[in-house]
């Protein structure tokens, strides 16, 4: 048996765990519930299955505490549902599962990614780039309105038309907004009103519905149709929290139908107001285009006088007296410079004169002199003094000063002091010393 790598079976487990985890990571699916257990742990445990195969799911209580389902807060066998989940294995039993993260009615689901996909796709495509929007009229006369003739919307609009400005014409354009001939009807409705070009912006919209009521707005035949009109469009689709395809691609969208009529109508007393204004600002425009073109005129009037020939002149003429001054100024320190120049040349010639040079040579040895004669005088008196003592210091240890005391120095024929009894010998001729002369005696 050759010699490899024996896996134990929790290492298999393991290894096809990471595998499955790495390779699939997040699937979306839809499938049938069956087996749903609910544990005390709030945790799920089920199988998903379809007409061919089944697979056992869990979904963690930190995930289903989420889940909306139209059956309630816990899905139930038969039941339909779209979920997002990661692959997985059990390892403890080497089972193939799912972890489920997100979970959904099956219906609503598959719309919402619809919804998702045709949405990245179309923005991917630029038809919501803002650079493709086009802005509402500043006065509106007419408006035209593609909905149902016969729904809730059209009668909001036209009360509030009625209701904010009278003077504005409504033109419907009738469609249906439901089913699954209505994105043939709207794009219709668009197409004439952009057609007879009789309105200065369209409304179009329908009520609030489900989202399957509202999807003839999510279509993308709908969805280039608005973005092709030529006229300004405004989406006014169901209610404040509902939103479609054809809010992302309208100039403009309204949360409500009514809004939608509110934003294209002006109260009379708004408008008057807004007269006012208009006319406040317009004075106050005039008055102060009056004060810059009257700055304009200064300005203008003072380079006018800057470039008249007589300030030119008048300028010209003072830089020539600037000039004519420097110049003067200029020439009076060159002229003192010159002057001066010969008695600096005559203070150089003297300062290097041999007989300054001599002079000063002969003070240097007068001085050096002086100080020689002073250094032997210092000496001499030194010496003097160092003679005197050193006389005093032998003063001090002279046999002569001793015998001059009274003392004598006893010396025999050979010249030696005798200091003591025994040096002498009977007979002996000896010498003695006095302060005034010398004895010669014989010891006996």
């Amino acid at each position: 048996m050759s010699q490899q790598h024996i896996l134990q079976i929790s290492e298999l487990t393991k290894k096809v765990r990471f595998i499955l985890e790495s390779e699939l990571n997040t699937v979306w699916l839809t499938g049938e519930v069956s087996n749903f257990i609910a544990a005390s742990s709030g945790h799920w445990y089920l199988s998903l299955k379809d007409a061919k195969s089944q697979v056992k799911c869990a979904m963690f209580k930190t995930s289903n505490r989420r889940v909306r389902l139209s059956t309630g807060a816990t899905p139930s066998n038969g039941q339909q549902v779209l979920v997002r989940a990661k692959v997985s294995l059990y390892e403890p039993r080497g089972d193939f599962q799912l972890i489920i993260e997100h979970m959904e009615d099956a219906g609503t689901g598959l719309l919402g990614q619809q919804y998702e996909q045709l949405k990245n796709k179309l923005n991917g495509q630029g038809v919501f780039d803002l650079a493709h929007k086009k802005a509402l009229p500043a006065h509106i006369s007419c408006v035209g309105i593609v909905t149902s003739p016969t729904g809730a919307a059209v009668k909001d609009i036209l009360t509030v038309l009625k209701r904010r400005n009278p003077n504005i014409k409504a033109i419907i354009y009738p469609a249906l907004v439901q089913g699954e001939y209505a994105q043939g009807d709207i794009c219709h409705a668009i197409e004439s009103a952009n057609i007879r070009n009789e309105c200065d912006v369209l409304i179009v919209g329908r009520g609030g519905g489900s989202l399957e009521d509202l999807w003839p707005f999510n279509e993308e035949s709908v969805v280039y149709a608005i973005y092709n009109s030529a006229l300004p469009v405004i989406s006014a689709v169901g209610h404040e929290i509902d939103t479609t395809l054809s809010d992302y691609v309208a100039d403009l969208r309204a949360p409500t139908p009514s809004a939608a009529a509110e934003l294209v109508s002006s109260d009379s007393s708004e408008q008057l107001h807004h007269l006012l204004i208009l006319k406040q600002h317009l004075i106050k425009a005039i008055q102060n285009n009056l004060v810059s073109l009257n700055k304009e005129n200064n300005y203008l009037q003072h380079r006018l006088s800057q470039v008249h020939p007589e300030q030119q002149l008048q300028l010209q003429q003072q830089k020539a007296d600037e000039l004519t001054l420097r110049l003067k100024h200029v020439m009076k320190r060159n002229i003192t410079q010159l002057q001066n120049k010969p008695i600096q040349l005559n203070q150089r010639l003297l300062n290097q004169s041999p007989a300054k040079v001599i002079q000063f040579q002969q003070q240097q040895i007068k001085q050096s002199k002086q100080r020689i004669t002073q250094a032997m005088q210092n000496t001499l008196q030194h010496n003097r003094d160092d003679f005197v003592h050193l006389i005093e210091q032998l003063q001090l240890v002279s046999p002569l000063a001793t015998i001059a005391r009274g003392y004598s120095v006893t010396r025999n024929d050979k010249n030696e002091v005798i200091t003591k009894v025994e040096q002498l010998v009977n007979d002996e001729e000896i010498s003695i010393q006095l302060s005034n002369g010398h004895i010669n005696a014989r010891v006996i």
